[in-house]
């Protein structure tokens, strides 16, 4: 056991210089960093202790052979001259990692294929039986590196890399691997913080990653203790008893530094988060240990009696391009919670989302969360930073936004409008639309940011988009973390309705005498476009006993109007299932009877074209452009809108109305249907009091037949 090898543990990418930090502070000796790992001597045992201490390394490589090697063949021939009856026998099980640098075999598979045949071919010719290949749990792991021409091969004392500590709930995906989360409470300096009884907090703790792996270095636990399996223990040259004694020696310790386990929380405001967070603690060993809630980030606070110590976290990054920037709230947020409940206390944020939270680090690293660069962001907060946030941010935003409010309170409370548009970028500086969406779990926020253009400064337009986005809530009466924030760009064609998130922010929200369900945050869009309340509310007021036709009906909102005001029948075309059942659900919220109300999945200018029934009223709003792969051609609203209106005209009742609409603001009628048809220019009617800070939100025209005119007949009366 006195024999000592030169070794290579290997690190995640950019962590080689702690991982070298980590191994000297293991008492092992030559320690030299090297690109993708650290090359350190020692006997077995140290190996050993390697993989059941480090918290940073990936695997830990026993270098058996170098050689030179030109091609395949040159690769089959130098793998044959390493006696391996020293590592694995027939019984065993194994499988080849293949790895390199300019190597002079480029096909990895293909190379680690000739080597287990190399491997496999001796064994089978020595003692008549052969392994067999295991590539998710073989006894032994055999990794083989080219540089060059240069090979070297090793034996993967680690088996399973080291970051797979045991704790985690089998199946469940991490945003954060264990040992990167150990080399951010490295970089905070966590183990003298610990011992000197500071406290730690992580207020998004996702699955509680950074918790657990904080307490385990508070309380001096081997990282290794829980693993079922390492690499080394069905391999012919492992030391049995050499590894139970450093295991014993380890739960030792684990013991003792129990003892001296410092107040530990995690919250998070995401209940399935919570859940396995609470499941991964106790798998963990740290079951009343470390604290688990569920919490608004802006509820999170330091443990009773606590005045120091460490807050860790790693914020969501956003799932697309884009939703970085569309996160700035909640990193706004954050800053704010650090500010105001934690002064005199460290932070550490893992930030891949590259938002400001309004605090200067004092340092940062570049730091890799697998493929994606993030900056490891460190804050001292000052003693005093709670008392340092009295100034107002944005307080010429702050007043439009009491003075907007003031204008709209009577009329919203005399229309019992819930819903509304409460700032429409009534200052240029500040490019936004704050909508007010009144649910039956309280009052939230939309707002989206108008595109810049080019030509801003990208520094000053995030400085006072932060500071905008830091007034509003206040401002508005509403909790900073029931703000949702988007950019709205400019759309083509059908990406308007497309998936933007999974979040799923849904909210019941009533307007007149309905119940509609709009979506916060996965569609550019809510489900609800508050510019067209007034159209609505005339179809709930003029649907008694009549059939109405909605094209292009998106969620239905109309349909729902038209229905609770009595219509006879509906029918609502759209080419997209997903608004189709957003359609059905919001006619279910409001027990609508489905036999009268029928739901149709076609283009609806297809749909149009076949259709031989008659309607009372038909609401025509269809989108300025759309060339989605299910329709057969495009649709170009200033284009085909006569030809669309002539054919809903065809299908209209004698005693109809067809309302017409469109959100294109170079639109113009066309003036054959002035011709044809009696047409009332409704625009200014259609577009409500919170709206009139941009009248070109919308057009609107209500078209009818001329008295006398008959429509082309199409067909049978009744429904589609």
């Amino acid at each position: 056991m006195n024999k000592r090898f030169t070794l290579f543990a290997t690190a995640p990418r950019g962590l080689h210089d702690l991982l070298a930090t980590e191994l000297t502070a293991l008492g092992l000796e030559g320690v030299h960093p090297q690109r993708g790992g650290v090359l350190f001597e020692g006997t077995l045992v140290d190996a050993y202790r390697v993989c059941l201490w480090s918290r940073i390394a990936n695997r830990v490589l026993l270098p058996i052979a170098e050689f030179q090697a030109e091609d395949d063949d040159g690769l089959y021939r130098g793998v044959s001259t390493i006696d391996w009856s020293m590592h694995l026998g027939p019984d065993n099980t194994l499988a080849v990692d293949f790895t390199g640098i300019k190597a002079a075999i480029t096909h990895s598979r293909f190379a680690a294929q000739r080597v287990k045949d190399a491997v496999v071919d001796q064994i089978r010719e020595t003692v008549g039986g052969r392994p067999s290949v295991d590539i998710r749990q073989p006894d032994v792991r055999i990794n083989v590196h080219m540089h060059g021409e240069q090979v070297t091969v090793a034996i993967d004392l680690s088996g399973d890399s080291l970051h797979k500590r045991g704790y985690r709930e089998t199946g469940i995906a991490a945003p954060l691997k264990e040992n990167l989360a150990a080399a951010m409470l490295y970089r905070a300096d966590w183990p003298r913080i610990a011992a000197d009884r500071g406290g730690f907090v992580d207020p998004m703790c996702g699955t509680g990653t950074l918790a657990i792996e904080a307490a385990w270095m508070a309380s001096d636990t081997a990282p290794g203790l829980l693993r079922t399996g390492f690499g080394f223990q069905h391999w012919r040259g492992h030391d049995d008893n050499a590894w139970k004694d450093l295991v014993d020696e380890a739960l030792e310790r684990q013991e003792k530094g129990m003892e001296h386990l410092p107040p530990m929380v995690a919250f998070d405001h995401d209940r399935q988060a919570v859940r396995l967070a609470l499941v991964n603690v106790e798998r963990a060993g740290l079951a009343g240990r470390v604290h688990v809630e569920r919490r608004e980030l802006g509820e999170a606070t330091a443990p009773s009696g606590v005045r120091t110590g460490l807050v860790a976290t790693n914020p969501p990054y956003g799932e697309r391009i884009g939703e970085q920037h569309e996160l700035l709230p909640l990193y706004l947020k954050l800053g704010e919670t650090l500010r105001s409940h934690f002064p005199g206390w460290r932070a550490l944020v893992l930030n891949g989302a590259g938002c400001r939270i309004g605090l200067q680090p004092d340092k940062s690293w570049q730091f890799f969360n697998g493929p994606l660069e993030c900056r490891l962001e460190r804050f001292e907060i000052g003693a005093d930073a709670a008392a340092s946030t009295g100034e107002q941010a944005a307080p010429d935003l702050t007043n439009r936004l009491h003075k907007n409010e003031r204008q709209l309170r009577k009329w919203r409370k005399r229309e019992g409008i819930t819903c509304y548009r409460l700032y429409d970028a009534d200052i240029p500086e500040y490019a936004l639309a704050v909508d007010v969406y009144g649910s039956e779990s309280g009052d939230w926020l939309h707002v989206q940011e108008y595109e810049p253009p080019s030509s801003v400064d990208p520094g000053k337009a995030q400085n006072r988009l932060r500071a905008a986005l830091s007034a509003i809530p206040a401002a508005a009466g509403v909790p900073p973390e029931r703000m949702v924030f988007k950019v709205r760009r400019r759309q083509r064609g059908s990406e308007q309705y497309e998936r933007m998130s999974e979040q799923s922010r849904t909210l019941i929200v009533r307007e007149g005498h309905c119940r509609l369900e709009v979506n916060l945050t996965d569609y550019l869009d809510t489900g609800l476009f508050l510019d067209h309340r007034p159209v609505r509310q005339w179809l709930a007021e003029h649907a008694h006993g009549k059939r109405l036709l909605n094209l292009f009906c998106y969620t239905g909102a109309a349909t729902v109007h038209a229905a609770l005001g009595g219509a006879r029948a509906t029918t609502s075309v759209d080419l997209s299932n997903t608004y189709l059942d957003w359609l059905r659900r919001n006619l279910e919220l409001n027990g609508c009877d489905m036999d009268r109300h029928h739901v149709i999945h076609a283009d609806a200018r297809d749909w149009l074209a076949r259709c031989r029934n008659r309607f009372d009223l038909i609401f025509l709003d269809p989108p300025s452009f759309s060339n989605s792969k299910r329709m057969d051609g495009d649709l170009d609203i200033q284009r085909d809108h006569a030809e669309l209106v002539a054919e809903a005209m065809r299908c209209l009742d004698h005693a109809g109305t067809l309302v017409f609409s469109t959100n294109l603001r170079s639109f113009s009628l066309d003036a054959a249907i002035e011709q044809a048809f009696e047409v009332e220019d409704r625009t200014r009617w259609s577009i409500p009091k919170d709206f009139e800070r941009n009248r070109r939100i919308h057009q609107c025209w209500f078209i009818r037949h001329r008295e006398g005119a008959a429509s082309d007949d199409p067909g049978q009366s009744g429904l589609g």
